[in-house]
């Protein structure tokens, strides 16, 4: 809505270098403390308040320096106008600390309601406000006054979904594996923050804020669809693993089918994304947001490589690997810095292919690791991939199919597209079912679960 009415690609281009700026150093805020509360073996009272102390005083630290920064990065970029869209965005991390352990005390027990209810609030308050500003007129504040508005409520129902989590009285006794997971957490989260937010730094300084933009719009788009389809199942899978850890079962097995699941869903979504690139950012955006296109297409395929190896954060730290995580971190952040700061000059186009040439070297970096960790055979991930790829190529045949028999992506319409998808699903699902893709017996196991909970339904022996 805002980007096709209300915010230009320039305004989103100057908000998306004061957010980037900003969650280089915010996203160090966590310091591991949700990956400790959802690891602890045994998590005592005395603990968690430890925890909670060490997350607060190191958030808010964190959210002091970013407000102390952004006089000098406006300067950096030569924009006034950046200043107070970095003044507000960086405020609006001085109320995460109290909402970090909350939220993961609701992981750790498994409890998905609040956390779906954290994360609706918060979208909603976010949408409410930049929408509202937006209508106003307000341009980049508007949507920088979202973010602050999505912190905001993201504390206020966290806090009411455990009945009031404070920090005090402070407590630092037994502070030591806090500090331990933290200090490994600061390095990948930078190394994190750096590989997510380098292209709009690097695109704003050696380009414009108009290339921002289009390049925020495409890559935010396929991510945000990435994560509807399978990035909210990351929170279910870390405190899962820890109990199949603790009782001392191999992890290999539970862990191919999640790459199964993950591929199965998510790459069929993304190179559907890829092939309607031209088609959905006409649909969604209008024309001014057409060269967002072809970036769209390449950043969607890249995602396709990043999904083909999941929890390859999360789980090293479960089972003791940070050493040989924080090497290959740094070792993939450095490269995909080095191939944007090489591809920019040549323009936008050379930047979203080098987010897929980095996809692919990071699969070269990561799949090793993950084999020799969690002790899974090679022609089993293999044949996975294999069938996720032939799945894949089921799922998006009408489409390009269509593009050759019907209307090209320029001509596209709605009829076509949604037809198409259709078509992809169906076919989808019966190719899973000739090839005896491991997802098909979840998403059957799930339909059956969800039938029995219908109302009328009498309750299934177990």
């Amino acid at each position: 809505m805002l980007a096709r009415w209300f915010i230009t690609p320039a305004q989103l281009g100057l908000f998306s270098i004061a957010f980037a700026a900003v969650t280089i150093v915010a996203f160090l805020q966590d310091f591991g403390v949700t990956r400790y509360v959802n690891g602890e073996r045994d998590l005592t009272p005395a603990k968690l308040q430890t925890a909670f102390t060490i997350s607060v005083t190191f958030a808010w630290g964190i959210a002091l320096l970013a407000i102390a920064g952004a006089v000098p990065v406006a300067r950096f970029y030569g924009d006034p106008n950046l200043l107070p869209v970095l003044l507000v965005v960086a405020s609006s991390y001085l109320l995460v600390p109290l909402s970090i352990v909350p939220q993961a005390t609701c992981q750790r027990r498994m409890d998905y309601k609040s956390n779906t209810m954290i994360e609706v609030g918060s979208s909603v308050a976010n949408a409410a406000t930049a929408v509202t500003l937006a209508v106003l007129g307000h341009g980049a504040l508007a949507l920088a006054w979202g973010a602050f508005a999505q912190q905001g409520a993201r504390l206020v129902v966290s806090q009411w979904r455990v009945g009031l989590m404070l920090p005090w009285p402070l407590r630092l006794a037994g502070a030591r594996p806090v500090l331990e997971l933290g200090g490994t957490n600061s390095v990948l989260s930078t190394c994190y923050s750096i590989t997510a937010r380098a292209p709009e730094l690097v695109i704003g300084r050696l380009i414009d804020t108009v290339a921002v933009g289009l390049f925020a719009r495409a890559s935010g788009l396929a991510l945000q669809l990435r994560m509807l389809v399978a990035g909210a199942v990351t929170g279910v899978f870390y405190p899962a693993f820890r109990r199949v850890r603790d009782e001392g079962d191999p992890l290999g097995p539970p862990y191919l089918r999640v790459v199964a699941a993950y591929t199965g869903v998510t790459w069929p979504a993304m190179a559907g994304i890829a092939a309607l690139a031209q088609p959905l950012i006409m649909a969604l955006y209008g024309p001014r947001w057409l060269d967002a296109a072809p970036l769209l297409a390449w950043v969607a395929l890249a995602q396709l490589c990043y999904v083909a190896l999941p929890l390859n954060g999360d789980l090293p730290l479960l089972l003791g690997r940070k050493r040989g995580l924080i090497h290959r971190n740094i070792l993939e952040t450095v490269l995909s810095v080095g191939l944007i700061v090489a591809t920019a000059p040549m323009g936008l186009r050379w930047v979203a292919i080098s987010r897929f040439v980095h996809g692919l070297i990071w699969v070269v970096i990561y799949a090793p690791f993950m084999r020799a960790m969690l002790d899974f055979a090679w022609r089993d991930l293999v044949r996975i991939h294999v069938q996720s790829l032939i799945a894949t190529a089921a799922a998006v045949a009408p489409l390009l199919a269509s593009y050759v028999f019907w209307a090209g992506p320029g001509r596209c319409g709605p009829g076509q597209a949604g037809a198409m998808i259709v078509a992809g699903i169906g076919l989808w699902l019966v190719v899973m079912r000739i090839i005896r893709h491991p997802l098909l017996a979840e998403i059957l196991a799930m339909l059956g679960e969800i039938a029995r909970a219908l109302p009328g339904r009498k309750p299934a022996a177990r």
